[in-house]
């Protein structure tokens, strides 16, 4: 059979799920509500705190803080727990650039920490072993849509009397031992941007119990102010960092479209998890052990080279897009960005680099398909596999 590479037919030449998925009527209603209404801004409308208190409410948080992006939200919640110059806070070289950039918005030195190698988490004993007197935070990111190891994070960072901020950007819905993902530390950051699995183009929200994190969070995202205060009186330096009413309406109903989108999700990684056991050295990787929740943002798949000829990664995205699957090659490790490397100083992070070099991704709309789609991965992957061993 020939790759669709060298001419032969692709396995698919179908799309894809859409990813945000179509507009659904109730998301159109609030939308020209806000737009008829005129109260387009959050300090004039509703709709903004009613999204920030229902969101808190749905991961068991009592506060909630709606914000303009995902990395902001990090920088806010360090700010609010007083991480500023001279600071350190841990962070995964696995993961989004903005996990490190949002510590360096504080002006914070970002502490480059590896990750396990069986899941790509924030490695407990690097965060134990990396953790000084500088030390004010760990940003334990969950990543995938399957929670970091809260227990062993949580008891690193007791020891060291570190505050925890979960990167919860990709965990809309997940949960760790029946604990949702936004209540396993200090605060938690979520992201509504348009890969995300609630997402209005942009957004993002803090979330705590702690409420004076979330004063501090409310004054530093709305100019200084304090709630109980004047328009024009700021008692603190911050902000506007406020979310529009527009995309609190486009948000809003996502609340209840959720747990059935992690649901489809779920089921597809399952499929794949036991069809790809066909195709060697290419494996779906597990979430954390603890995880009673996987949200499914990402398929996160190990590419074992030997198997597939010894061809590289970049060998087999090409391969695979060409037959009409697409698949990401994912994070560089962040040990290896060289725009960090004056706020972080050399790391070397060995398993997140090999990651780097082996991880490939499925985005969640092709984890939305149906079966028919799915397996059509599963026969491309066989088909790339076969292909690339024969020479």
């Amino acid at each position: 059979m020939t790759l669709a590479l060298d001419g032969g037919t692709p396995v698919r030449t179908e799309g894809w799920p859409a990813w945000p998925p179509p507009a659904t009527a109730e998301q159109r209603r609030l939308l020209l509500e806000v737009l008829d209404d005129g109260r387009w801004g959050a300090t004039a409308g509703t709709k903004v705190d009613a999204f920030a208190d229902a969101f808190a409410a749905s991961v068991g948080a009592r506060h909630g803080v709606c914000v303009v992006n995902g990395t902001v939200a990090l920088f806010l919640a360090l700010r609010a727990l007083g991480v500023g110059r001279g600071d350190e806070v841990i962070v995964p070289a696995y993961t989004f650039v903005g996990s490190a950039t949002a510590v360096v918005l504080t002006g914070a030195r970002p502490v480059i920490a590896d990750v396990t190698p069986d899941t790509l988490h924030l490695d407990p004993a690097a965060v134990d072993r990396l953790a000084g007197p500088r030390t004010r935070a760990v940003m334990p990111v969950h990543l995938a849509g399957a929670p970091a190891d809260a227990d062993a994070l949580g008891e690193v960072a007791r020891a060291h009397g570190l505050a925890v901020v979960e990167d919860a950007a990709q965990a809309h819905g997940a949960a760790w031992r029946d604990r949702p993902a936004g209540t396993l530390g200090t605060a938690a950051c979520f992201s509504f941007q348009s890969s995300k699995a609630m997402t209005a183009g942009e957004g993002g929200i803090v979330v705590t119990d702690d409420r004076a994190v979330y004063e501090r969070t409310w004054s530093l995202h709305n100019v200084g102010r304090r709630r109980e205060g004047g328009w024009y009186e700021h008692p603190e330096v911050g902000w506007n960092l406020r979310m529009t009413e527009f995309q609190a309406a486009v948000l809003l109903p996502q609340l209840g479209t959720l747990d059935g989108q992690i649901t489809v999700r779920e089921r597809a990684a399952a499929f794949l998890a036991a069809e790809l056991a066909a195709v060697e050295g290419l494996d779906l990787l597990p979430g954390q052990e603890g995880t009673t929740r996987h949200s499914r943002h990402l398929g996160l798949l190990r590419y074992d080279a030997g198997a597939f000829g010894g061809r590289p990664k970049a060998d087999l995205i090409a391969a695979m897009a060409a037959e009409g699957v697409p698949i990401d090659a994912g994070y560089r490790s962040l040990s290896r960005e060289r725009a960090l490397r004056p706020h972080t100083g050399a790391a070397s992070c060995p398993v997140a680099e090999a990651a780097e070099d082996s991880v490939v991704w499925l985005r969640q709309n092709l984890l939305m398909a149906d079966d028919g789609a799915l397996a059509d991965i599963v026969t491309a992957a066989a088909k790339v596999r076969r292909a690339f061993r024969a020479g």
